[in-house]
């Protein structure tokens, strides 16, 4: 793959990741996911961006509950992208 071609991939992979941030379902996950990802999406590095990814493919109720300190995240997303999220809301209890 050309180097042009791999940046145009990952542009449109970011747009995709940014869309899907934006329009959750739920008002609040909107906002913070849309929000989080339009501070943080392009410093994000590759395995960030690929955590995050990730995370979006999980429901709203259970993303605002692990983001709310309402229940724990499973392994797989108690990672840093979580833990950037729940500083970025200001809503963590964790």
């Amino acid at each position: 793959m050309s180097p042009a071609m791999s940046n145009d991939s990952e542009a449109h992979r970011r747009k995709r990741l940014l869309h899907q941030s934006r329009r959750r379902g739920t008002k609040e996950a909107d906002l913070i996911l849309g929000g989080f990802a339009l501070a943080h999406m392009a410093s994000l590095t590759s395995d960030q961006f690929a955590r995050f990814e990730a995370l979006l493919e999980e429901s709203d109720p259970d993303l605002m509950n692990w983001i709310g300190g309402q229940s724990a995240p499973p392994a797989a997303h108690d990672n840093d992208i979580l833990k950037l999220i729940c500083s970025f809301s200001m809503i963590c209890k964790n």
